[in-house]
């Protein structure tokens, strides 16, 4: 991470000294966030500081190609054992907004949550049924991947107005199914894509569908390795315009899923269907400084209330300015599984440069 850091400062300095076309187009940015959470579920309180991620990011454009590569830092495996990886790298053909060709490795296009950027999505974290069914923590097994494959997908927006604003958009791709950094572990591909209209300026309702497999499960039944089939699909509706947001997505998963995240064993126990929904509005209390916000947000890891998970949430964001930020959030939470009651709280400063 540091030498990708060099890298981009003696780009920089070369951009000033240079004219060349190819330094101009290459952009270096990134973010960071910092948290605190507090949490009071018996048998498991913990109240600590963390370093939640930081991320360095590399944008180019050759021609009509555009480039990103993206390295990511977080304590993934707990506090003093941190990860670093690579979370993007692709080019995509933009000639054509009406085509467009991406490869490599990137966002699932997959629920309109999964795409949005860690810092502007405004909570804690993204929806459970999000991160288990989306390629975060997934349900599946695989590591977490923020969302994330390797594949080659195709994109575009259609049918402009008399304004110019597009009213469809479409995206499907071909992937490996294993998530990042991860080697196909069968011979079948994951095929995700989806598909929303925008008939008024800020709103969009989109459908999203998924099929494909999981490679490299053990079957602790028949004791062998497998591939579990996964079929998936997503509905979703969401307001954004003047700091206004109002989002809900409802996600169904057919499959059966593992022990854990990361784990390729077989859970039986918690049955092939899971779903989930959550819905949230954030909106301006002082433009462009202080949101207020409140989420509903559940998910049934078999798809049946007795295990049901429900997080109740409150909280603001406040904006010192347009890289730095403090959000503040507390959640009911109710595990139905446990019979648990307890309460949640998270703050975090995030900051971009």
């Amino acid at each position: 991470m540091l030498a990708l850091m060099m890298f981009a400062v003696g780009l920089t300095a070369s951009a000033q000294e240079k004219t060349s076309k190819w330094y101009d187009n290459i952009k270096f940015s990134g973010y960071g966030i910092t948290q605190y959470q507090m949490e009071d579920k018996e048998g498991a309180e913990h109240n600590e500081f963390n370093l939640r991620l930081l991320r360095m990011i590399l944008d180019g454009k050759i021609k009509d190609w555009d480039w990103r590569a993206q390295i990511q830092g977080t304590n993934a495996k707990g506090p003093g054992e941190p990860t670093v990886q690579l979370v993007d790298l692709y080019t995509e053909w933009a000639k054509h907004k009406e085509f467009k060709v991406r490869v490599g490795q990137f966002k699932r296009p997959f629920t309109f949550e999964n795409p949005t950027h860690p810092i502007t999505q405004g909570w804690y974290a993204y929806a459970q049924v999000v991160n288990a069914l989306s390629g975060f923590g997934d349900r599946a097994g695989e590591k977490s991947s923020g969302g994330r494959d390797i594949g080659i997908q195709v994109q575009g927006d259609l049918f402009p107005n008399a304004n110019g604003r597009n009213l469809v958009h479409y995206q499907v791709g071909v992937f490996n199914g294993e998530g990042i950094n991860t080697k196909d572990k069968n011979q079948q591909k994951d095929i995700i894509g989806g598909a929303w209209i925008m008939p008024i300026e800020g709103v969009r309702v989109g459908a999203f569908g998924w099929t494909g497999s999981h490679g490299g499960m053990v079957d602790p039944v028949a004791n062998k390795t497998c591939n579990v089939k996964l079929n998936r699909y997503a509905l979703s509706a969401e307001y954004d315009k003047d700091e206004f947001t109002f989002r809900t997505e409802y996600i169904h998963s057919q499959g059966w899923g593992a022990t854990s995240v990361g784990s390729n064993v077989i859970d039986y126990s918690k049955g092939d269907k899971a779903d989930g929904f959550y819905v949230f509005g954030i909106v301006p209390v002082i433009k462009s400084k202080l949101h207020a916000k409140a989420r509903y947000n559940t998910y049934r890891v078999d798809k049946t209330s007795d295990n049901e998970k429900t997080m109740y949430e409150v909280g603001l964001n406040y904006f010192f300015t347009k890289n730095l930020q403090l959000t503040t959030e507390y959640a009911r939470v109710n595990e139905r599984a446990t019979d648990s009651k307890y309460n949640f709280v998270d703050i975090e400063v995030a900051f971009r440069f």
